[in-house]
């Protein structure tokens, strides 16, 4: 096999495909490396704002703690200069040593209370963000619970995922390295350069010449490892992906014997990360570099002049050596400058993204008069009901369905892949809102009824059947957690389960992994039927849910079922026939239109597309598969 090679551009292009299927709103709410609009900006960098000062005595004690601390470290500066004139003093017999004593001491208790205020300005503003991140963390967690399939079509669950840790961390970073930091520098530098301005004109533009270069190289520097650190996201994401996709399909792999080509794929993905980090350091370093150089070049220059000044007796030595604190103590804090510009930066884009998920309108959400369903008969009624997704009138997954079912019948629905059997399904319980037509329980439009009971009154069973990290027990009960143990016993009874659950160590208390991984397909798809029948419902629906079940056991399970049946609507969706001859009426559903109805005797008189069915699963014959794939 030929091995691949994967350039930067090519692992561009693998990131870009993995979002090619996704609707363009979604695509464009969450790509990482798009640009923000400004005043979208600006009103996430407000919102977030107004958010961190729902805590005003932590937000305000971090706030003044600041002021207090850029006080006691301006104060450094004067009394160190303070003291290098009482010492020069001392040395010349021109005052008491018990003076420095004194300043030492004060220098003493000004540099413990910076830095008390200082570890009062850290933890209240890291309390304040972690309280933001709580907020909003529950919010987007919230906002997913609700959202509608619709949605979820459309979005990777590594978008949301990414959303709800990368984009939350850089909300909560705000307050600490965007606006308490802001406040720092501008009471460090303002007041500073006012102290120095007006003591000497000269020494203190030198000893501030070096902040305009080494802030903008700051800024430029935290702005291009931010936009490199993207692209370095997005690159590893492609490697975590070809890993991903490796382990999923190592048999494959080991079967084609394609290790060989897949180490180079992933060889190729691993050197274009490396190479951006490589980038990344040489950037840092570079910017680095010039800011010291900067930095040293007016320490020098208010070495040179200074000393000139206080050999002339311009000046005193403790005033230049106040002038050469300040700027040691300024250097850090204006360093930081491009931190504080990147706060802003990543708040802005990473706030954007998370209120656009928190306040995305839902389509299929209660009414505002909306009330609970009122079950009598369950009878089930769709009229004239059409849907396309995305709202593509021209490409209809259903299109004019109309049929009743009552309590204690059941319903057959059959037809060829893409007829949109499913898509019907789905809009039953209210999954999507059709966009023609309606669908009724006793009466009630769905779409007036409150979701919560609209989904206590419809279950469905699907064929994926996505089983929760815990033991079979809570997930049989994860409707009714506290449902009682014999109930729990009766309904896997009745999904034919319960023999199998008694094989296993645990019995009903083993732990079953993400998807059921320690069971067979048959096993999940009965632990979800045995799931779906603790709720009880009034429209019971089976999607395809016996397709990884043997002949024998789903005979058994139509069986059990036969109680539970009399008192419901029942809707089988099924390729297999016979999962659903056994049904009162069957429709078949071809190009998202009901062709043909009836019986199954009925339906076989017709000699329509069922019979063709029928004859082709009862009795395969080249001839029948010749004629279905001409479509005759």
């Amino acid at each position: 096999m030929e091995a691949a090679t994967l350039n930067p551009q090519a692992i561009t292009k693998m990131t870009n495909t993995a979002h090619s299927g996704r609707e363009a709103g979604a695509d464009r709410l969450f790509r990482r490396t798009s640009s923000v609009d400004p005043h979208v900006g600006l009103g996430a960098i407000a919102r977030i704002t107004r958010m961190a000062f729902r805590y005003p005595l932590r937000a305000g004690l971090a706030l003044a703690a600041t002021v207090a601390a850029v006080l006691m470290q301006l104060s450094i500066p004067v009394i160190l200069g303070r003291a290098v004139d009482r010492a020069q003093a001392v040395a010349e017999a021109k005052a008491e040593p018990e003076t420095l004593y004194r300043i030492a001491l004060l220098l003493f208790l000004a540099s413990v209370a910076r830095g008390i205020f200082t570890l009062i300005q850290n933890y209240s503003a890291e309390s304040v963000g972690h309280l933001m991140a709580r907020d909003i963390r529950n919010a987007v967690y919230g906002k997913i619970q609700n959202l509608p399939f619709s949605f979820h079509d459309r979005t990777h669950s590594g978008d949301l995922i990414t959303v709800g840790m990368l984009d939350l961390e850089g909300v909560r970073m705000y307050f600490s390295t965007a606006l308490v930091r802001t406040v720092l520098l501008g009471l460090l530098i303002g007041l500073g350069a006012t102290l120095l301005l007006s003591t000497n004109l000269t020494l203190g533009l030198l000893a501030l010449s070096f902040v305009p270069f080494a802030g903008w190289r700051s800024t430029v520097m935290r702005l291009a490892l931010r936009r490199t650190w993207l692209v370095l996201q997005e690159r590893l994401g492609v490697l975590s992906q070809v890993m991903e996709e490796n382990l999923a399909g190592i048999r494959v792999v080991r079967a084609f014997a394609a290790s060989e080509h897949e180490i180079t794929k992933f060889e190729a993905a691993s050197k274009s990360a490396l190479q951006l980090s490589h980038e990344r350091i040489e950037t840092r370093v570079n910017n680095t570099s010039a800011m010291t150089l900067a930095f040293f070049a007016a320490m020098g220059l208010v070495l040179y002049f200074g000393g000139r000044q206080v050999t002339s007796g311009e000046i005193s030595l403790g005033t230049l050596a106040t002038f050469l604190t300040f700027m040691s103590i300024l250097q850090m804090p204006v360093r930081q400058m491009g931190m504080m510009v990147n706060g802003y930066a990543r708040a802005s884009t990473c706030g954007a993204r998370l209120f656009a998920l928190i306040d995305h309108e839902s389509k299929v959400e209660n009414a505002p008069d909306a009330r609970d369903l009122k079950i009598s008969e369950g009878t089930l009624r769709l009229e004239n009901v059409s849907f396309a997704y995305n709202g593509n009138s021209d490409r209809q997954a259903v299109s004019g369905i109309s049929f009743e079912a009552r309590k204690g019948e059941t319903v057959g629905i059959v037809g060829p892949p893409g007829s949109g059997k499913t898509t019907l399904m789905h809009l039953i319980p209210r999954f999507y809102d059709p966009a023609a037509g309606s669908i009724c329980i006793d009466g009630q439009d769905i779409r007036g009824a409150t979701l919560s009971s609209v989904r206590q009154a419809v279950a469905v069973v699907q064929q994926d059947s996505f089983l929760f990290t815990t033991s079979i027990e809570n997930n049989i009960a994860y409707a009714d957690p506290f449902t009682r143990s014999h109930q729990i016993r009766d309904v896997a009874e009745s999904a034919q389960l319960h023999d199998s659950v008694l094989g296993l160590p645990g019995k009903y208390g083993t732990i079953v992994g993400e998807r059921g991984v320690s069971l067979s397909g048959g096993q999940r798809q009965r632990l979800s039927i045995a799931r779906t029948l603790m709720m009880k419902p009034a429209v019971l629906i089976f999607d395809d849910s016996t397709a990884a079940i043997d002949a024998g056991t789903e005979s058994r399970i139509r069986t059990a079922l036969k109680a539970y049946a009399k008192d419901r609507v029942t809707l089988i969706v099924a390729h297999r026939l016979a999962s659903l001859m056994h049904a009162d009426r069957i429709l078949f559903i071809e190009h998202g239109r009901i062709v043909e109805q009836g019986s199954h005797d009925e339906l076989l008189r017709l000699g329509g597309r069922y019979n063709d069915l029928h004859e082709l699963q009862m009795h395969p014959s080249a001839e029948m598969l010749v004629r279905k794939e001409d479509g005759r």
